[in-house]
């Protein structure tokens, strides 16, 4: 990280500037091409959960899917950080007895309020253990980054992010691998996914069956925004709700975000943006993430309000007095149009 990364979003307390959250924004095209960015570009960081949508592919890809007859709605679960409700939980548990296992097989670690299944990433894991059962591979050790499953979702990500399979790997929360990659990669993924999803001749030239789960993911996540964060109070999830099809979109710890625009009248290809705020501070990514969307003109003025609580979040003192707020404080111009 640099400090020299440019401030995007600032908290005020009436007149006073009481924090600034510095960061880095990429655009990029399906081809590679930076549209436009503030900050570096380059600036490496760890995708977290960001990757999920793209570690989902290989559970379509390999057989599984159709093997197990996978739902959109466990494909969505698949891709989630979940807040562990029961329509997350009991759809986990689900996919896992198809497959005979229960929620011990899971090696995610548990979180609130009682098990592993309530883990925010007991989806993905559920996916991972699915794929392995299909393709007959040993399952204590599916999370192990030597292990068949996390070397084809290794191989998955590089092709779509134009990258080495050799990325510097470390264990991510919920133990499963995580890697560090440069900012426009992340958003070139993302380009990839949604250009994928598409049925124009404007596709990149992927593998048809990589294509193919591609569309099935990004078609999982607009349908079904409740299973990717929550019902209720979850960024995710809202996004994806008020832009009404218009995109996807995922969530990473420290800070991280990236969100597919599928093709539309502006970005007749589709268009990849990732996100990083330096600090690993969640309070920033709301308004960085709506405002840049607001100014690509890919959330219109009535969705731009509908999420009027992270695009403008308010502070409030202890007798519910508004006396700040949250505001993103950047304008993006873009190099060229697609």
């Amino acid at each position: 990280m640099s400090n020299d990364l440019p401030v995007l979003v600032e908290v005020s307390r009436g007149a006073i500037i009481e924090s600034r959250h510095r960061g880095a924004i990429v655009l990029a095209d399906p081809d590679g091409k930076v549209l436009a960015s503030i900050g570096d570009p380059n600036l490496i960081t760890s995708m977290r959960s960001t990757i999920k949508p793209i570690q989902a592919l290989p559970v379509i890809t390999s057989g599984a899917a159709e093997s197990f007859d996978l739902t959109d709605r466990e494909l969505a679960a698949a891709c989630a950080s979940h807040e562990g409700e029961p329509i997350h939980t009991q759809t986990v548990a689900g996919m896992l007895a198809r497959v005979r296992l229960d929620e011990s097989a899971l090696r995610c670690g548990a979180h609130a309020p009682f098990n592993q299944l309530h883990n925010n990433c007991s989806g993905k894991h559920a996916g991972m253990l699915m794929t392995a059962r299909h393709l007959k591979l040993s399952l204590d050790d599916y999370i192990s980054p030597a292990h068949p499953i996390q070397r084809e979702i290794v191989k998955t990500f590089a092709r779509l992010a134009d990258l080495d399979e050799q990325l510097p790997t470390a264990i991510d929360g919920c133990s499963a691998p995580t890697f560090a990659v440069p900012l426009r990669s992340l958003a070139l993924a993302f380009a990839r996914l949604v250009n994928c999803a598409s049925d124009q001749e404007t596709c990149v030239s992927l593998d048809r069956n990589l294509t193919k789960a591609a569309k099935r993911v990004v078609q999982s996540m607009i349908e079904y925004p409740e299973m990717i964060g929550g019902t209720k109070g979850r960024f995710d999830t809202e996004l994806l709700r008020a832009s009404k099809g218009k995109l996807i979109c995922k969530i990473g710890a420290e800070a991280v975000y990236a969100v597919g625009v599928l093709p539309c009248e502006r970005f007749p290809r589709g268009l990849g943006l990732a996100l990083k705020i330096e600090d690993g501070s969640y309070r920033g990514i709301g308004p960085a993430v709506v405002e840049t969307l607001a100014q690509l003109g890919v959330l219109n003025e009535a969705e731009t309000a509908q999420l009027a609580t992270y695009h403008h979040p308010i502070v409030e003192n202890s007798r519910g007095l508004l006396v700040g707020e949250v505001r993103a404080i950047f304008d993006l111009e873009l190099s060229e149009r697609q």
